[in-house]
C-alpha cells in the first residue's frame, strides 16, 4: 500500500533523500554480513513480565527465526497490505514478529501492552486488522484471552499468541513454529517496494483517543539518519532499548536505526531501575534513552552511576518533557552528552545535539534551527525539511524571536496522512501542505539558530489575559532539591481565569511546600511573578500513558474537582 502521491515520490528519489531499500532489504545485507553479531537480547526479568527465558539471537538466528514466522504467517492467510496488530512486551519476539510482516507487505501495528478493550476496540474498528499477535500473558494480565474475546466482534480476525496456556481460539504460536517443517521465506514478496507502507502507529492519546499514523519504509529510513547523526552512532553500536518498541521513540532508533547501523539492542520493559542500571553496566552498551526524570534521579543519588563506563556510554537520548540545565550540564562534567530529541510519530524530528549546540546548558532548552534557508545545524536531514513557525491569532510567519507560534513541518519525514480518517487530514495539514505539530515554539538565538519549546497548543495557562508555559515551570521546578518528578496545569479561578497549579512527586524523605518552591522560583531562577505557582498538590507519581507522557487531563481533573491545596500570598502580579 503507497500512500504518498507520485509526484511527492518522485521529488525526494531524484533528490536521493528516498531510495529503494526497504527494512528487509536492510536486514538480509545485515544478516549475511555479519551474522555471529548479536541481533537483538531480551530483558534478565523477562519471566516476571511474560513466559518464556531470556534468549539472545545472534544476526543468523534471528535471520532464521524471522524466515519461519514469514512461512506460519503466509499460511495463516495473511496478505499484502493486511493490518497485523501487535501487543507484545519488548523481547526477542517483536524483532522476529515485525521483520516478517514486513517481509511479507503486511502493515505492522504495535500497540502499548497498557491498552486494554477500549484502546484496542478504537485500533479494531479503525484498521479492521486481519491478525493480532501478543501473548498468553504480560504480567498478570491474560492477553491471548482478551483478545479471543476482542474477536467475537472483529469476525475474521486471527489471534496468535506466544507462550503456555494459550486459550482456545487462539494459535499457539511456539507449538506451531516448533512443528513447521523447511526453512522458512527468506525473500521478500514481488512488487513491495520503500514506498509501501511498513507500520501504522498510534499517537499517545493524552488529549484525544489515538490516531494512526502510517509511515512507509522511507519515511522510517530518513528519520533513522537523524538520530544517528544526533547522536553519532557507529556500526556495530550496543543499545539499550528502555522504551516500549511502538512508536517513533522506539522505532527510529530500535528498529531503522538498528538495521542501518548492523547494531545489536538489549531490550528493557518495563521500566525498572534497578534492571536498567544492572543492564548499563554488564551489557557494553554505547547508547541509550530515558526520561529526563530518571536522568536526574541518576545525577541527585550518584552512586546509582558506580560500575557504568561513561567512556563507552557517552552519549544518552533524552525527551519527552524539558530537560534541566544542571542535568545536562552534570552529565557533561562527567562525559556524558545528552541528546535533546523532540519528536512525534508523524514526523517532527527536532534534536539538540552536541554537534550543533556544544554548551549543555543551551542544549537543555534549545533544538536546532532547521528547514529555513540558512543552515544552523550539521545533521542531514536539516536541509531536506522545510519548517516555520505560525502566529496562531494572526496566520502570519514569524521569523523573529519573541513571539511564539505553532511549529509547522513538511518534507520526507513527514507522513501523508492519518489512517482512513481524511476529516483529521482537512485540519492537521495547513494551506500550504505543512503538517500542524500542535507544539508551540519561539525562535532564539543571536543569529535565530534555535528553537525553543514552549508547549503544547493546549498546554498554557492564561492567567489575567498573560500565557504561561507549563513546561517552562516545569523544566526550572525539576532543578528544586527536593523534587523528583514535576508537572504544571491550569486550575480554574474566578477571578483570573487560570492559575498556575504545580503538581510534584517530592525526592524520598522531603516535603516540599507552595512557599520554598515560591522563593526558589522568585529568588533563585528570578521567574517573572505572574508565573508563579498558586497552588500545590503533591502526589506519589505523576500519572502517565504506556509510551511515558504525563496525562495532563488527569491532573486538570483532580486539581480542579480539588482546590484545597496550601497556598501563598504571592507578590503582587504585574
Amino acid at each position: 500500500m503507497i500512500l504518498a502521491s507520485p509526484e511527492r515520490i518522485a521529488q525526494y528519489t531524484e533528490r536521493g533523500w528516498w531510495g529503494r531499500q526497504t527494512l528487509d532489504d536492510l536486514f538480509r545485507a545485515a544478516a549475511a554480513a555479519h551474522p555471529e553479531r548479536e541481533a537483538v537480547a531480551d530483558p534478565p526479568n523477562r519471566a516476571a513480565h511474560t513466559d518464556g527465558q531470556p534468549r539472545r539471537l545472534n544476526w543468523g538466528e534471528l535471520a532464521r527465526e524471522v524466515a519461519r514466522m514469514a512461512a506460519l504467517l503466509r499460511a495463516q492467510g495473511l496478505q499484502r497490505d493486511d493490518v497485523v496488530v501487535v501487543q507484545l512486551v519488548n523481547g526477542v519476539e517483536q524483532y522476529v514478529v515485525y521483520l516478517a510482516a514486513l517481509r511479507l507487505g503486511l502493515i505492522v501495528s504495535p500497540v502499548p501492552v497498557q491498552y486494554r478493550e477500549h484502546e484496542l476496540g478504537h485500533v479494531l474498528r479503525l484498521t479492521q486488522a486481519a491478525a493480532v499477535v501478543t501473548s498468553a500473558r504480560v504480567q498478570r494480565h491474560a492477553s491471548a484471552a482478551m483478545w479471543c474475546e476482542l474477536a467475537r466482534a472483529a469476525p475474521g480476525l486471527r489471534v496468535l499468541a506466544f507462550g503456555a496456556e494459550v486459550p482456545p481460539g487462539a494459535l499457539a504460536l511456539d507449538e506451531a513454529l516448533a512443528a513447521l517443517n523447511g526453512p522458512g521465506i527468506g525473500e521478500p514478496i514481488d512488487g513491495l517496494g520503500a514506498n509501501d507502507i511498513a507500520t501504522l502507529c498510534w499517537t499517545s492519546g493524552t488529549e484525544a483517543a489515538p490516531k494512526g499514523v502510517p509511515r512507509s519504509h522511507n519515511e522510517w529510513l530518513i528519520v533513522a539518519r537523524s538520530v544517528i547523526e544526533a547522536a553519532e552512532l557507529q556500526p556495530g553500536a550496543r543499545l539499550l532499548n528502555p522504551f516500549p518498541l511502538v512508536n517513533m521513540a522506539g522505532w527510529s532508533t530500535c528498529v531503522a536505526g538498528w538495521l542501518c547501523l548492523g547494531a545489536s539492542v538489549v531490550q528493557h520493559h518495563p521500566f525498572d531501575i534497578g534492571v536498567f542500571l544492572r543492564q548499563l553496566r554488564e551489557e557494553r552498551i554505547d547508547y541509550t534513552v530515558a526520561p529526563p526524570a530518571i536522568l536526574n534521579q541518576l545525577l541527585k543519588d550518584e552512586h546509582l552511576l558506580e560500575g557504568i563506563d561513561l567512556k563507552r556510554l557517552s552519549r544518552i537520548g533524552s525527551g519527552s518533557a524539558p530537560l534541566s540545565e544542571w542535568m545536562v550540564r552534570g552529565f557533561a562534567e562527567r562525559g556524558v552528552q545528552i541528546v535533546n530529541y523532540f519528536g512525534s510519530n508523524e514526523g517532527v524530528s527536532l534534536s539538540g545535539s552536541p554537534l550543533d549546540i556544544p554548551d549543555p546548558a543551551l542544549r537543555a532548552r534549545y533544538f536546532a534551527r532547521g528547514g529555513v534557508g540558512r543552515r544552523f545545524s550539521r545533521l542531514s536531514n536539516a536541509t531536506k525539511v522545510r519548517t516555520r513557525l505560525v502566529d496562531l491569532e494572526s496566520g502570519q510567519d514569524i521569523d523573529e524571536p519573541g513571539h511564539v507560534g505553532e511549529f509547522r513541518i513538511s518534507g520526507p519525514t513527514v507522513f501523508a496522512g492519518y489512517w482512513k480518517s481524511p476529516e483529521l487530514d482537512a485540519v492537521a495539514f495547513d494551506d500550504q501542505g505543512f503538517f500542524r505539530s500542535g507544539d508551540l515554539f519561539e525562535i532564539a538565538g543571536d543569529q535565530g539558530q534555535y528553537l525553543h519549546f514552549v508547549g503544547r497548543c493546549k498546554d498554557i495557562v492564561v492567567r489575567g489575559g498573560m500565557k504561561i508555559s507549563a513546561e517552562e515551570i516545569e523544566s526550572l521546578l525539576l532543578g528544586h532539591p527536593e523534587v523528583a518528578d514535576a508537572a504544571v496545569v491550569a486550575v480554574p479561578d474566578e477571578a483570573m481565569g487560570e492559575k498556575v497549579c504545580a503538581c510534584l512527586v517530592p525526592r524520598p524523605g522531603a516535603a516540599p511546600t507552595l512557599q520554598s518552591l515560591v522563593a526558589y522560583l522568585r529568588d533563585e531562577r528570578r521567574l517573572a511573578v505572574y508565573k508563579l505557582p498558586e497552588h500545590l498538590m503533591l502526589l506519589p507519581a505523576l500519572p502517565r500513558n504506556p509510551v511515558g507522557k504525563i496525562l495532563k487531563r488527569e491532573l486538570r481533573s483532580q486539581a480542579a474537582a480539588a482546590l484545597l491545596f496550601p497556598k501563598v500570598s504571592p507578590p503582587a502580579h504585574g
